[in-house]
């Protein structure tokens, strides 16, 4: 969490009648609820939210790169005539995901797992093809919807638990899913785009390969693009036999990879969580900048955005949010909350948080509000909390029926909210990528070794560098470290 304040919903949601129109990738007639205008509109509104949302990540030849390659490959697409805009978000979640109207984002923690240029090229063809093939713009309003307010979407939802599982895996992207039709028209495309502009294709299965053993080295989701979708072994061997045969079609003997190239620009780049925008410690969320410290319930799950931090148990059936409240006092923040909300008091009362003014609500959801959704009645307690020239707000929200069974935990930890003092939580460095060079053959194991990366981390390192640790490393090879 940064010092953003909530932007709200979109605007808008496009509500219209489908039509017949040409698919510009496969020239047959498609059944759409989005002309293209209206699917570019999509994507300037919501891309000023996902900037606010995740942020920029800070680092202008990386995010030169990522623009020069996709202008680039995005005058060979299908879609040419679209103002495509490409962006490197502040996040360590591994993922890579497009908006209509030609927006592409890839996460800082998607980039650190690349071993070459080829499979960043191959997988921004794939999120290029979403966009061309137009499988975005028939499923992006709810998830647009999703990411813009998702506050106001668990006060909204049937049952709190639609959020909450994401708050679990402790993801900070919601980004819809595609089917497996759709997967593998853009594994396709993504071959045809990268070999266009030179890559070997083949690295994009490869790379397939190390999202699988990320999330089976972590219990870390899927990125949208390989979850729930085509076998992964199927995948691999579609998207080698596709790249073989794009590569003779094109008569394309020197296929780029660009190893060393991609390795060098990636060297100091912000690995895992970065502290100054918050981290989880034993139970505690510490935030650097802010200074303030509060504590999570135990076994809760997490996700940690600029804009807010959101807590759940993993079963989904409540949640905790905390973000910056506009006004000038508590009484303001709560007056202004409720009326965004459409959130009606029931009792309030102004208590201290350890010396912070405060104000503790408890609030439910309108009535009519409540009727329009069919959904369990919903309560919500919120403290409002005065520290450091800004308002927190803590927000608790769950079904009536479980309002009590929760309020302790969402109280005890409201409660602990403090301003945070202690140096070493004050001063913590994230990370980063450290490449370094073999100086004699060896094992990826005994090279890790070498460099002080402690045997606990072995196999996370093997699996950021795409390889197996028993791999034989020749002299002068450049690998991936971590080192604050």
């Amino acid at each position: 969490m940064r010092k953003n304040i909530i932007t709200g919903l979109l605007a808008s949601v496009f509500l219209i009648s489908s039509s017949c129109q040409t698919n510009p990738v496969t020239g047959k007639k498609d059944v759409m609820f989005m002309s293209e205008s209206q699917e570019i509109a999509l994507g300037k509104e919501a891309d000023p939210q996902i900037v606010a949302e995740f942020g920029l990540y800070e680092d202008p030849a990386l995010q030169r790169f990522i623009s020069e390659k996709g202008q680039q490959m995005a005058k060979i697409s299908h879609r040419s005539n679209l103002n495509y805009e490409f962006k490197i978000v502040d996040s360590p979640v591994i993922n890579a995901f497009a908006v209509p109207g030609g927006y592409v984002y890839f996460t800082r923690g998607i980039m650190a797992h690349f071993n070459n240029e080829a499979q960043f090229a191959g997988v921004l063809g794939h999120e290029i093809g979403h966009i061309t093939a137009r499988h975005s713009a028939q499923q992006q309003s709810k998830s647009i919807l999703a990411q813009g307010g998702l506050l106001l979407g668990m006060i909204l939802s049937p049952t709190v638990a639609q959020y909450g599982q994401e708050v679990s895996q402790g993801l900070g992207l919601l980004m819809l899913k595609y089917g497996r039709d759709a997967e593998r028209e853009s594994d396709r495309l993504g071959v045809e785009y990268s070999t266009k502009i030179g890559y070997d294709a083949s690295e994009m299965a490869d790379f397939f390969t190390t999202l699988q053993r990320k999330q089976e080295e972590s219990g870390q989701a899927l990125p949208s693009f390989l979850s729930s979708h085509p076998d992964p072994g199927d995948r691999y061997n579609t998207v080698h036999q596709l790249a073989a045969e794009e590569k003779k079609k094109r008569n394309l003997t020197n296929a780029q990879v660009n190893r060393n190239n991609y390795l060098k620009m990636i060297d100091g780049l912000i690995y895992g969580e970065d502290p100054k925008q918050g981290f989880v410690e034993n139970n505690v969320f510490y935030h650097p900048v802010l200074k303030f410290q509060y504590n999570m319930p135990a076994d809760w799950g997490y996700q940690n955005s600029p804009q807010q931090v959101q807590m759940g148990p993993k079963d989904g059936s409540a949640v905790m949010v905390l973000t910056l409240a506009p006004g000038n006092n508590p009484t303001e923040a709560a007056q202004q909350t409720l009326q965004n909300y459409n959130l009606q008091p029931v009792e309030s009362k102004e208590v201290t948080v350890n010396g912070l003014p405060a104000l503790a609500v408890v609030a439910d959801p309108a009535p009519q509000q409540q009727q329009q959704q069919q959904q369990q009645p919903l309560r919500t307690l919120t403290y409002f909390i005065q520290y450091g020239g800004n308002i927190y707000s803590l927000m608790g929200i769950t079904t009536a029926q479980n309002f009590n069974t929760y309020f302790q935990q969402f109280s005890s930890s409201m409660q602990s909210f403090r301003e945070l003092s202690d140096p070493d939580k004050l001063n913590r460095q994230p990370e980063r990528i450290s490449i370094v060079t073999v100086s004699k053959a060896t094992t990826l194991a005994q090279a890790l070794r070498s460099n002080n990366m402690p045997d606990a981390r072995h196999n996370e390192l093997a699996v950021l560098n795409g390889m197996q640790l028993n791999d034989q490393v020749s002299a002068g090879t450049m690998i991936k470290v971590v080192r604050k």
